[in-house]
């Protein structure tokens, strides 16, 4: 660095040293000629002839730039492109970005109207719609101007590079207002125009499946395991499910022939899905399929426990005897041992045999760690069958009433409980999100079922009466509070095994 800084020194003193070498020379020469001008003498030396060439150099350069200008101011006037245009082109193009990107952060701040004015603004200065009505959109959607959001998004379609967004930004206004024929018709018109398109094919899907379209539903499911937008476990679990769905529509008009091939495809590709191994199943039995029925249950059972599951089990020999039902039932039995379902269904069958011990045993501690509505009234089947006191089985059954209602088949996005499982939830309508699993209890819910303990448990009797129901409930832990005495001439009319068949519906 060092180095090139010298050598820098000593150029310009070379040059310094070359140009006062030259002046010198020009000096020290003769006198070139003599310019006479309106009688007047002007020697003309060598430097002077130097300096003046370069003056007149200047002036021809000056002379070219400004008949240029004037050339250019006139091109301008005409409408022509020139340097003039092009520098307020670029000034207005400035000013245009500045103000969509003041717009762009308006969106990004939640001031709706601020982006609408700053977007058309930029609109003026770049004379570009499709960045700026993008803006204007959205910003209309933000502050729920739905006239000017459709306008825009009907300006988009129009504009080849823009009729995607506007397709779609229509299709969302539509499902927004629940529209979703329109939603639906325009969700396919998306798709044309972009057929990789994730969220799109989402949508479509979601809208087939509401309007029961499920051979469509399935198409679109392999457009988007084509486009790689959808993992192949998942797609093969929609799949099914759409399979599954078309097989029961089928099955209601009596295609059973149709019926049978989707279900078994359902059931293929996804075998644990419990609603399409029960519907296969009973099937089968009906066909006089029953080796077939018990593997399909089988396989289904292996992956998680079921109480469908069980019952269909159940229905491929309806006519047995309770002793040979058990015996039936131990290969599942012996799946997930530990399982709260897998202990209920071994006390039920015992019940069933009356051999009430063996299913206290089974049934375990289940009703007091994990009580639900079904191992209490499980328990109040054991005691009932065992002999004891009839306040006993009413303490159990008043714990049953308010006790959660165990696993149920909800929807994992709005939470709404069904009574059997639907490919579609009925109350937010979204796609394949029935879970079986167990929905949180409010406080509301125990309202009404605590406000009918007395019809169920009966009314106090005297004073004696209620401290000899205390003795008694002292032995059935958490149950104190809500095990009132027995009233007058009250008996339990129903059987253990009924009491087991109840808690199971």
């Amino acid at each position: 660095m060092l180095l090139w800084s010298l050598l820098k020194i000593m150029i310009f003193i070379a040059i310094v040293v070359g140009v006062v070498f030259g002046i010198d020379y020009l000096t020290g020469m003769d006198n070139l000629g003599l310019l006479i001008i309106t009688g007047r003498e002007f020697v003309i030396t060598p430097f002077l002839a130097v300096v003046g060439a370069l003056v007149l150099l200047l002036a021809v350069w000056i002379l070219f730039k400004v008949v240029g200008l004037l050339v250019a101011t006139l091109r301008f006037l005409n409408g022509d492109e020139t340097a003039v245009s092009r520098y307020f082109d670029r000034r207005s193009e400035r000013k245009g970005y500045e103000a969509l990107g003041e717009g762009m952060m308006a969106l990004a701040a939640g001031e709706g109207r601020l982006a609408i004015r700053k977007a058309e603004r930029a609109g003026k200065y770049l004379g570009r719609p499709e960045l700026t009505n993008l803006v204007v959109a959205q910003g209309a959607q933000m502050v729920g101007d739905d006239a000017l959001a459709t306008e825009t998004f009907k300006a988009m379609v129009a504009d080849d590079r823009t009729r995607f967004v506007g397709v779609r930004g229509l299709m969302q206004q539509k499902l927004d207002a629940g529209d979703t024929d329109t939603a639906l018709k325009l969700a396919e018109k998306a798709l044309a125009l972009r057929p990789k398109n994730a969220d799109v094919q989402t949508t479509l899907i979601s809208l087939q499946s509401r309007n029961e379209d499920w051979a469509g539903a399935r198409g679109t499911l392999a457009a988007a395991l084509k486009a790689g937008n959808v993992p192949r476990d998942l797609h093969r679990r929609r799949d099914a499910v759409l399979a599954l769905a078309h097989a029961r529509d089928a099955m209601a008009e009596g295609q059973v022939v149709t019926a049978t091939r989707d279900v078994a495809e359902a059931n293929r590709l996804a075998p644990g899905l419990v609603p399409a191994a029960v519907m296969a199943a009973r099937i089968d039995v009906e066909a006089g399929r029953k080796r077939h029925a018990v593997k399909v249950i089988r396989k289904a059972w292996d992956q998680a426990p079921h109480p469908d599951l069980a019952a269909a089990f159940a229905l491929i020999e309806p006519d047995e005897t309770p002793a040979l039902r058990l015996r039936r039932f131990r290969p599942l039995l012996g799946k997930h041992p530990g399982h709260p379902e897998v202990r209920m269904l071994e006390a039920e069958l015992h019940i069933a045999n009356e051999d009430f011990p063996a299913a206290r045993k089974a049934l375990g501690d289940l009703a007091e760690t994990a009580p639900t509505a079904r191992s209490l009234t499980i328990m109040a089947a054991v005691e009932r069958g065992e002999g004891s006191p009839d306040r006993v089985v009413r303490g159990w059954l008043a714990r049953a009433v308010t006790a959660p209602r165990g696993n149920q088949w909800m929807c994992s996005s709005c939470g709404h409980v069904h009574e059997d499982w639907t490919p579609v939830c009925a109350n937010c309508e979204s796609f394949d999100t029935l879970e079986w699993a167990e929905a949180r209890q409010s406080q509301a819910s125990l309202v009404g079922p605590t406000q009918m303990l007395p019809l169920i448990v009966g009314a106090l009797e005297d004073q004696s009466d209620a401290d000899e129901a205390e003795v008694v409930a002292e032995d059935i832990p958490e149950a104190e509070n809500i095990t009132p005495a027995e009233p007058e001439d009250a008996e339990v009319t129903e059987d253990a095994e009924t009491e087991a068949q109840v808690s199971r519906n």
